[in-house]
């Protein structure tokens, strides 16, 4: 007994200096980029008995039914307005004056937002054509799953399904392509698969959109499905969450849609789902 409670004064010494460094040191400045970093990493905590205060603790149909309710209290954005969402959500930590593309990983100016060569766009990572919602205001606008990728490497990717496997895409960062899919650059496969995932748990079909599914094929057409359900999966554990995808999730929660994408704060929610 002696021994537990020595170990437990020198646990709360321990907590106690922590608390008095914290407090004692100087602050930091920030940049823009990385801001909301610190807080970002934190969110699974801070937000389980108040956001998700609902959901946890539920598996299976019960968790996506007790999520889909509480992502769909959001915000939603005009097409238009997702060029200026994107160039706060997908910002360069290290050039504020950029965005980060999503396929390629290049660092591109934020004026070269358009349709020409050379410039960025509003890729559809769930390809709005799996569904037929094109544009519209919902799952044609919801930037939880738009990211700015290059236009040329956006033609290629095109509205196929993710897999893995096929040829190299010029200036794809490391992505790859064949007939019916499209594989991602490592350093995305895992926020790929949180942005589906989320998708299909945020449309279910009941506010007159298609009930949007995760499903294990490719070449899905226009049917409201997007796969492959195996290899996403295995992409959501291989690359977890980082700072760059913690910090954006923030961000469309604080300033754009107030809703957050549950696979970026809970990966392992994936599993208990699907």
């Amino acid at each position: 007994m002696l021994a537990i409670r020595t170990r437990r004064r020198k646990a709360a010494a321990l907590a106690a200096a922590v608390a008095l460094a914290a407090v004692a040191a100087p602050s930091l400045a920030a940049t823009p980029a990385t801001a909301t970093t610190a807080s970002a990493a934190t969110t699974a905590s801070d937000y389980d008995s108040t956001y998700y205060k609902d959901a946890v603790g539920k598996t299976g149909d019960s968790l996506k039914a007790a999520l889909h309710t509480i992502i769909s209290d959001q915000t939603k954005l005009s097409y238009s307005a997702v060029w200026d969402a994107l160039k706060a959500t997908d910002e360069d930590p290290d050039n504020s004056g950029n965005v980060i593309l999503l396929y390629s990983g290049v660092s591109r100016s934020k004026s070269l937002n358009g349709g020409d060569t050379g410039d960025w766009n509003r890729e559809h990572v769930w390809a709005k054509s799996h569904g037929d919602f094109g544009t519209s205001t919902g799952p044609g606008t919801d930037i939880h799953h738009l990211r700015p990728s290059d236009v040329r490497v956006n033609s290629v990717r095109g509205s196929k399904d993710f897999d893995n496997g096929g040829s190299a895409v010029s200036g794809g960062g490391g992505s790859l392509t064949d007939s019916d899919s499209f594989e991602p650059r490592d350093a995305v496969k895992g926020d790929v698969a949180r942005m589906i995932f989320y998708m299909a748990v945020r449309y279910e079909g009941g506010d007159g959109f298609a009930d949007l599914e995760a499903n294990d094929r490719v070449d899905n057409g226009s049917n409201p499905y997007i796969g492959k359900l195996s290899v996403l999966k295995a992409w959501n554990d291989e690359d977890p969450p980082d700072a760059f995808e913690e910090r954006r999730n923030q961000v469309i929660y604080d300033e754009y849609q107030h809703n957050r994408n549950p696979f970026v704060d809970h990966p392992e929610w994936v599993e208990s789902i699907w």
